[in-house]
């Protein structure tokens, strides 16, 4: 498996195999405490048609004033006033549930990455990976054999499963998880010690959903999804050979349904305080009666530790009272399940377009499926993603450009340094902890100094699922090995080749692939203003992740501690309240309203980073006046570069999900939640108090 606080993070192309991320979804930081902000959402799908591997260039000086809609004021809907023309004549690709600049970035990756993975696999590399990255994408392309096969790749674990006696046999089972296709409720994995980060912990995460959040089994208005879901377990079971696969199908969504019922909301999830709880194996034991940690460990391939942080602590005895309650053969059944559906993209057609049907089409309204040569791609990528990375580099990242990323770097901590000095809300105390913690950011530009070793990993030309079996199994292994020692400090949550950043609460880092610096985000020839507005305020989003209201539990060397004083905290939760409140009034279809406590510290991130962004710009002139372009000053320029970035379409039912489940806002209200709480928005359009966007002085939000 990936490292758990990668899950947060990862976009498309870091992403681990389709089979890898459904059979370890209970592993990943998302469903637990992460530690790692992101400044997108993970790409469900790579988008349509050919695209030039040529970097993108937008406009005269940045900014595409064709997609402008100039009849709407900017103060009523500036979303609209910047993107309103694009977003008129833009078409979400049939293969695609979303559609905007992020993706259109992805899209240039996935083209550049097909075009290294093939010529591996054609021979015309010399990377010392480039026979097994050659090999992955082969055995994958091979239809042919894949057809063929049908079901016996999995027919080892389905007989494995149909042999299951006794309860403690299947919780042996499920211990095998972190190494093979199998599935568990209860699971262990390995990430950095929150409290200590210098070194690695084993933590203990619920799962076992098999769809998108505990809601879609629980709130009326997922009911018809749910009710797809369970025809489609039937549906899985049958391809398996099980027997009444309707029944079963019916018991399997049932005993979910009582685990989603156990499990914390994505709310309680994002509190990292009430998510690290160590706690002794005989505590855990005690925790969990009936679940055979024992035999779950040997089956890890895990020595047994002194130590294990459990994340939703309250749930753990509610899903071992569900676990012991269950019929053994649900269980099976389940379990025949989620090697079915996790296996599905990589077997014959019938399992992958069953599978496509219903993740893609039903639950995100997806019409049609992606070639085949973009799941080769993310398959590859999944699984050596930094030796293609490596090469990506080699090709598509020009030296200036990082050196001009660190430029901009100093100049968003410089502007933020002056921001938290000029604080009138904080005490000197906290201050000086703040500064601190800013004094000792990590900042890594575009791709890793060491890159990873997989010269342990096997893979094979004609075997697509073993492949991707023994990339999860290499993954944990990796993390086994290296249980006792240091926590490796360079390693990289992303590929160069990926387009977003993020921040990590334990190293106290930032991060930005090689992939995201480019146009819209950031050009040589563009106005610095529009490279402020995107590229500015994505390194101010990410340095904003440490002071939102997860990542200031953080001190400067990443340790989970309160350095706050009691007054400052009281004051940055009133801040915060009046946050949550106004996006959760955002409400984009009747009914369904953005969650403004899930969304917190993505909306803080934003509201920090175009700030500082702002002030970085202004720094950067040295006193002299910004030149006027089109019409538009600089610091209108700033804010048209920052909802640039933004433009975006998705599907209703893949929007639904993301409100749902995603800590990210709708990207609409990226820019409108987000600039009308800026004074320097107000002043640069002239907002008046009759505009739809307006907030009173006293009502807006001032936290960084």
């Amino acid at each position: 498996m990936k490292k758990a606080w990668f899950g947060a993070a990862a976009a498309v192309a870091l992403s681990m195999s389709a089979f890898a991320a459904q059979a370890h979804e209970e592993h990943a930081c998302v469903d637990d405490a992460c530690t790692v902000q992101s400044l997108f959402a993970p790409a469900a799908e790579a988008g349509g048609g050919a695209v030039s591997l040529a970097s993108p260039r937008y406009g005269k000086w940045g900014f595409d004033l064709t997609g402008m809609n100039a009849s709407v004021k900017p103060g009523d809907d500036f979303y609209q006033y910047a993107n309103g023309k694009w977003d008129e004549v833009t078409q979400i690709p049939s293969d695609r549930t979303r559609y905007g600049n992020f993706d259109k970035l992805a899209e240039l990756s996935e083209a550049r990455t097909r075009a290294i993975i093939e010529g591996a696999a054609a021979g015309k590399t010399t990377d010392a990976d480039s026979v097994k990255v050659g090999a992955a994408y082969k055995a994958f392309m091979d239809e042919a054999r894949i057809e063929a096969l049908d079901a016996k790749p999995i027919a080892g674990e389905l007989a494995e499963i149909r042999a299951i006696t006794s309860k403690d046999d299947f919780t042996a089972l499920m211990g095998k998880s972190p190494t093979t296709a199998f599935a568990s409720i209860l699971s262990l994995y390995i990430s950095s010690d929150a409290k200590n980060p210098n070194r690695y912990a084993v933590y203990a995460g619920a799962g076992g959903l098999s769809l998108p959040d505990r809601d879609y089994y629980l709130d009326a208005k997922f009911a018809d999804k749910k009710a797809a879901y369970e025809l489609y377990v039937a549906k899985m079971l049958g391809y398996a050979g099980w027997q009444n696969p309707a029944e079963a199908a019916k018991a399997v969504v049932a005993f979910e349904t009582q685990l989603a019922e156990a499990s914390w909301t994505r709310v309680q999830r994002r509190d990292r305080d009430k998510t690290y709880n160590p706690k002794t194996w005989a505590e855990l034991a005690a925790l969990t009666p009936g679940y055979d940690w024992n035999r779950y460990l040997v089956g890890a391939e895990l020595p047994k530790l002194d130590r294990v942080v459990v994340t939703t602590d309250t749930a753990f005895p509610k899903f071992a009272k569900v676990y012991a309650d269950t019929p053994l053969d649900t269980l099976k059944a389940w379990q025949a399940f989620k090697i079915v559906d996790g296996a599905a993209p990589l077997l014959s057609k019938r399992f992958a377009d069953a599978s496509f049907e219903f993740r893609g089409k039903t639950l995100s309204g997806q019409p049609e499926q992606k070639p085949r040569w973009k799941r080769g791609v993310a398959q590859v990528n999944g699984m050596l993603g930094e030796s293609v990375g490596k090469v990506y580099v080699a090709e598509y990242f020009p030296p200036e450009s990082k050196a001009k990323m660190v430029d901009l770097v100093a100049n968003l901590r410089t502007a933020l340094k002056a921001r938290i000095e000029g604080l009138d809300w904080m005490g000197p105390e906290t201050k000086t902890r703040a500064l601190d913690k800013l004094a000792k950011f990590t900042v890594k530009i575009g791709y890793p100094d060491t890159w990873r070793d997989y010269s342990k990993l096997e893979i094979s030309a004609d075997d697509a699922y073993g492949n991707s079996l023994r990339a999860g199994a290499f993954e944990w292994r990796h993390d086994v090995e290296r249980l006792n020692q240091p926590v490796d400090k360079t390693e990289w949550g992303m590929t160069p080749q990926t387009v977003n950043a993020y921040y990590n609460s334990v190293n106290n880092e930032i991060v930005f692939p090689a992939a995201i610096l480019q146009a819209p985000f950031f050009h040589p020839d563009a106005d610095p203003a529009v490279n402020y507005g995107g590229i500015g305020g994505v390194i101010g989003h990410e340095i904003g992740h440490g002071f939102d209201d997860q990542g200031r539990k953080s001190d400067g060397d990443g340790v989970l501690r309160d350095w706050w004083t009691a007054e400052d905290a009281a004051k940055f939760e009133v801040q915060k309240a009046k946050l949550g409140a106004q996006y959760s009034a955002f409400e984009p279809f009747p009914g369904v309203h953005v969650n403004g406590d899930l969304t917190m510290g993505e909306n803080i991130g934003d509201m920090g980073g175009l700030s500082f962004a702002l002030d970085a710009y202004h720094a950067s002139l040295k006193g002299k006046p910004a030149p006027v372009l089109d019409g538009f000053t600089g610091d209108q320029r700033v804010y048209l570069g920052w909802a640039q970035v933004w433009r975006q379409k998705s599907r209703d039912d893949a929007l639904k999900q993301q409100i749902a489940s995603d800590p990210h806002s709708p990207a609409v209200y990226r820019v409108n939640g987000t600039i009308r709480n800026q004074p320097g928005w107000y002043k640069a359009f002239k907002i008046q108090p009759t505009d739809k966007l307006y907030i009173a002085p006293a009502d807006r939000v001032n936290i960084w």
